[in-house]
């Protein structure tokens, strides 16, 4: 059902569903970006429609609002565990298309992909996600090439223009929260590129030869292992354990999964000092591989939505559509 709101009444709305919902949207930090200097746009709570930046990328994904970089899975004694409970409150998370794109990917990998992940399954029950229209494409977005530029799998959709909010409510349980309002009923569409500055062809022949391929070495030899693309994209899924022991009884702890990156020294060390994947190179081949091979072979679609943060977060200025395109015309 799709409404057309005053942006008080929007406002209005937005009070109420706080009631219900965290809200987690991008939004502006000042002085926050790599160096002191630097600002940088993140997911965070909102208070107010005003803080959510609609018309940024954000830098880093929505996926550290469904899923904590640092989070405790359980504290243990001597004699018995205790799971944290989990939010009390449900979710809303804001997000572009491509970002619900990558939705559908973390929930192949944490729901699909064996057995479901229990600490991941109980937040995204609890969430709905609210669709931000792209009336221009982002800087190193490639959306369309991969065909996430669209979609209609949201709870709702919403666009400020002026005074003016309009909004496509496919959720019956926040339909309830506009029904009431002073604002009229209308037809909604979402906004949506049709075309990048950035374009992608995937490859199409791509085999286990393609592992032997020169230009991982190419590629890796610049890259300086920081694991900024892993962490600032929506779909990468690493993470390792930690067992935090307490100072005063060292039998007595938690213990916490964090983020981690393919793309760092140590990842693939096991015990006997075994490192599976020693040179960037071959960390970047298995990111890659992952991306548009590895994973579409099991669930039947890239891994990658095109977002192209790791194009503008990568320090070195490596940039992985160029790796792609590349990569297609030797594979062709």
């Amino acid at each position: 059902m799709g409404y057309q709101i005053t942006r008080e009444t929007a406002n209005r709305v937005f009070e109420q569903l706080k009631q219900s919902y965290d809200i987690f949207a991008p939004k502006f930090f000042s002085g926050e970006g790599c160096f002191s200097d630097t600002d940088i746009i993140r997911y965070g709570k909102v208070n107010t429609l005003d803080e959510i930046q609609w018309e940024h990328r954000s830098d880093y994904s929505f996926k550290e609002s469904l899923f904590a970089i640092n989070e405790t899975l359980f504290y243990f004694t001597e004699n018995e565990t205790t799971v944290p409970a989990g939010p009390e409150k449900k979710i809303m998370i804001f997000l572009k298309s491509c970002d619900l794109h990558a939705l559908k990917r973390l929930d192949a990998i944490y729901l699909e992909n064996g057995p479901e992940d229990f600490y991941y399954k109980r937040l995204r029950e609890k969430a709905v996600f609210v669709l931000m229209g792209c009336e221009e494409t982002c800087a190193t977005g490639f959306c369309a090439s991969m065909g996430t530029n669209r979609t209609e799998q949201y709870d709702m959709y919403l666009k400020i223009s002026g005074d003016t909010v309009l909004a496509d409510v496919k959720s019956q349980e926040l339909q309830t929260y506009f029904q009431n309002t002073d604002g009229r009923t209308c037809e909604v569409t979402p906004d949506y590129v049709t075309e990048n500055a950035e374009k992608v062809t995937l490859p199409q022949h791509l085999s286990v030869d393609s592992y032997q391929n020169p230009i991982w070495e190419e590629y890796g030899s610049r890259c300086i292992g920081c694991g900024r693309c892993n962490f600032a994209c929506p779909t990468c899924t690493c993470f390792t354990m930690q067992d935090i022991l307490y100072r005063d009884n060292e039998n007595v702890g938690e213990r916490r999964r964090v983020w981690a990156s393919c793309q760092v020294d140590g990842y693939t060390e096991i015990a006997g000092g075994v490192d599976f994947r020693k040179t960037q190179g071959q960390r970047m081949r298995f990111k890659v591989m992952h991306k548009i091979y590895d994973f579409e072979k099991r669930f039947g679609y890239p891994m990658c939505v095109g977002c192209g943060r790791c194009d503008a977060i990568c320090p070195e200025y490596i940039s992985y559509a160029n790796l792609i395109n590349k990569l297609s015309k030797e594979e062709a």
